[in-house]
């Protein structure tokens, strides 16, 4: 009897079990948090928490749960692309198999440093954990320089696929791999089939799309793999993937006009094989660098890439001496064979030899690689002594020039374009160095969320409808009030039309006359326009006039935002003509304030006459950590007549090398009686402080104040040529290295 009844309560317990083991895994669809955190707690494996459709703002969701290799605890959205996380949210998961799917981050930004963190504390960590077709699109916070992580990966084992991360206009990284505790470490993490999408110029260091590990724990092993992943157009910074640990395998990537490169900045036993780099002759598109020992390039392919010194196609470095852990240890026992180089324009061999970096590379070979360069025909630079590096059954074409005689075999320019548009070396050369078909090994489509569009335009200027705007008191603002993005305000008159008002831009807008009888605008206010967060400005044959501004200093005809903007911005200025901005001192044309970036400006076939300030002032970020304000100034055709303050003025300090700018550009155009107001602390009619790239020609000076240049590190490309300098200051410089050979000097 005693026998019988135990059997029965058995019977019942296990019955009891299912039952709330079935209840537990049925689908729960919650509406609110509230109804979420207790669907959380009550999970168990093989339970699916729904979130219902629609806007869950100031969601901050912490996922904790115990799942089962064979039993997760999902997270999901009812609809994958229709849930959407918005305000300060975010979204923190620990513990074990726990799967998140289907969500979209916008319209806002994390409270936290990180929008979706593998981790809810630092001790309670996500391990065996996924996530998978999720959105985060300019989640961006509003301060520029207020940095954060979208996705941090802590734990072990965890998996990232599938996802689609875009426009992230904030200092931070992307996406970061973190080692900063021992369960992180040798973690195996999988990120795969992910698209990157665009991420704009953040002219300062910080702007990594990618970074696994940091220089502190850069002797740990990560062991993590990135593959199949589609990184489109990320120019943060020079690092779009920043590897700071070891044993990491990169493969089977895509990266498609990517301003910078793939960085092996610290940690050893990298492998980087079989990813393919697009430049599409981009400016500053860059492929591998290679630092630190025992790394290993193998079979990939780079194509119209442009960028030179460290953004090269491919970069050897060279190391510090007993590098301490944060700089640059030296190439050692590291190959690079097998891969395709089609029309690169650089090569650099020691990259970064100076007095501090003297280790050259030691033991390295450079094998089996097709170099094949119409575009630059001397695509080596070599920066030291290379007998470290032994090369071997190299192919060249004929018409290029290899660092070295032996190891390189000169072959015909022979190239074929395949099926998906990649131009390749012939099947006899791809033969001799035994590279299979070369083929993208990802489609952009095949990565990402799948709900998720990944087709994304830069907005332009002229690209809207034209609203026809009569003179008037405020017209302007009027018409402005009605446009959109890309759109023309057309002036009809050739009279006056005057601003009372402040003029906030707040997308891409284009003013212009298409008379030949130029309009003349002229504002009450201490600014005429303003360029807000988003907002873009081009102006195009008018007559702009400071005579009805009011008497008060600092003036000027287009400012930014006061405040931080975290879009970057264009202002162009083509065939108008800018006169008295003289009521008062200081009366700049453009007024800039730190914490903003513009993409260009552009100064075209103008004329500039009777100004009490300066024109282009970019110089506003003076913590000398690298940042700048610009990084295309672009004068040319154009005369400054009367100018107290500087045509231009273009700061960029400190000695960090992960920027690319500022690029200025002055062409034929003329300078009379500029830069010798008494207010003018430039004390030049341009200066030029750390610009990377600088090209003044065709240009003529007349009773002007010095030409003033201060050249700084990362190799500055430096060209002044044609130039007559009458009567004015001379050229003043920190350093002779500059081409000077076409500079006309003339005392009256």
């Amino acid at each position: 009897m005693i026998k019988h009844r135990t059997t029965y309560l058995l019977i019942i317990i296990l019955v009891s079990s299912l039952l709330n083991s079935c209840k537990s895994t049925g689908p729960s669809l919650v509406k609110d948090e509230e109804e979420l955190e207790k669907a959380i707690a009550d999970a168990r494996p093989g339970s699916t928490i729904t979130l219902a459709n629609g806007i869950w703002k100031d969601t901050e969701i912490e996922f904790v749960g115990e799942g089962k290799k064979d039993s997760l605890i999902t997270l999901k959205a009812e609809e994958a692309g229709k849930v959407f996380i918005e305000g300060q949210s975010n979204l923190s998961l620990s513990g074990n198999y726990l799967e998140v799917s289907g969500l979209v981050f916008r319209n806002g930004y994390s409270p936290t440093n990180s929008v979706i963190a593998f981790r809810t504390s630092e001790d309670k960590l996500a391990n065996h954990s996924r996530v998978t077709n999720c959105v985060i699109d300019n989640f961006s916070k509003p301060e520029r320089f207020e940095s954060d992580i979208w996705v941090t990966m802590y734990g072990k084992n965890n998996r990232f696929d599938h996802n689609s991360l875009i426009g992230k206009r904030n200092l931070g990284v992307t996406m970061a791999v973190r080692l900063n505790t021992e369960a992180s470490r040798e973690n195996s993490h999988l990120i795969e089939y992910n698209y990157f999408g665009p991420r704009q110029n953040m002219a300062a260091n910080g702007g990594e799309t990618l970074r696994i590990g940091t220089s502190h724990y850069s002797l740990t092993d990560s062991k993590t793999t990135v593959s199949n992943n589609y990184f489109d157009r990320c120019d943060g910074e020079h690092e779009i993937i920043s590897n700071k640990s070891g044993r990491n395998v990169f493969k089977n990537n895509v990266f498609d006009q990517c301003r910078g490169t793939l960085t092996m900045r610290h940690g050893q036993h990298t492998l980087v094989e079989n990813n393919y780099f697009l430049g599409r002759r981009k400016p500053n598109t860059g492929g591998i660098r290679v630092i630190n020992e025992y790394q290993k390039v193998i079979n990939n392919y780079m194509s119209g890439l442009t960028g030179y010194r460290f953004r090269g196609a491919l970069v050897i470095m060279n190391g510090v001496p007993n590098s301490p852990i944060n700089r640059y240890n030296q190439v050692v026992d590291s190959k690079v064979e097998g891969n395709i180089m089609i029309d690169c324009d650089h090569v650099q061999l020691c990259a970064g030899s100076d007095e501090e970096r003297s280790a050259v590379p030691v033991g390295t070979t450079f094998t089996n690689n097709i170099i094949l360069s119409k575009t630059n025909t001397e695509p080596f630079t070599v920066y030291d002594e290379i007998s470290g590096i032994t090369f071997s059954q190299n192919l060249i074409n004929r018409e290029a020039k290899p660092p070295l005689q032996n190891g390189f075999k000169p072959v015909d320019y022979q190239v074929e374009e395949t099926a998906q548009g990649l131009i390749v070396p012939s099947k006899n050369l791809l033969e001799q160095i035994g590279f299979t078909e070369p083929k993208l090994p990802v489609q952009k489509s095949e990565t990402g969320a799948d709900y998720y569009a990944q087709e994304f335009k830069e907005p332009a200027f002229r690209t809207g409808k034209r609203i026809k705007v009569p003179s008037g008191t405020n017209t302007l603002l009027e018409a402005l009030e009605k446009s959109e993005s890309g759109d023309v305000l057309v002036l009809e008159s050739a009279g006056e039309y005057l601003l009372t008002k402040d003029f906030p831009i707040h997308h891409l807008i284009t003013i212009q006359a298409d008379a030949c009888d130029k309009p003349v605008i002229r504002s009450e206010k201490n600014t005429f326009f303003r360029i807000e967060n988003e907002g873009g400005l081009e102006l195009v044959n008018l007559k702009l006039d400071g005579s009805k501004s009011p008497d008060m200093a600092g003036n000027s005809v287009v400012s930014t935002s006061k405040y931080s903007m975290n879009r970057n911005y264009k202002l162009f200025v083509r065939s108008c003509e800018v006169s008295d901005l003289d009521v008062n001192h200081t009366f700049d044309f453009l007024k800039i304030y730190p914490s903003t970036m513009a993409d260009t400006v552009l100064i075209e076939n103008s004329s500039f006459r009777n100004v009490s300030g300066s024109i282009v002032s970019m110089a506003e970020e003076v913590d000398d950590l690298g940042m700048y304000n610009v990084e295309h100034v672009i004068i040319k055709d154009s005369h400054f007549n009367q100018v107290e303050g500087s045509v231009a003025n273009v700061y960029r300090g400190g000695t960090d090398e992960s920027t690319f700018g500022p690029i200025v550009s002055i062409t034929n155009s003329k300078f009379t009686e500029v830069g010798k107001g008494p207010r003018n602390k430039t004390e030049a009619s341009l200066k030029f402080h750390g610009v990377q790239n600088l090209m003044i020609s065709d240009s003529q000076w007349q009773s002007s104040a010095p030409l003033t240049l201060y050249l700084t590190n990362g190799e500055p490309i430096t060209q002044i040529e044609n130039i007559t300098l009458a009567n004015s200051g001379n050229i003043v410089s920190n350093s002779p290295e500059y081409s000077k050979s076409e500079v006309k000097i003339i005392s009256q």
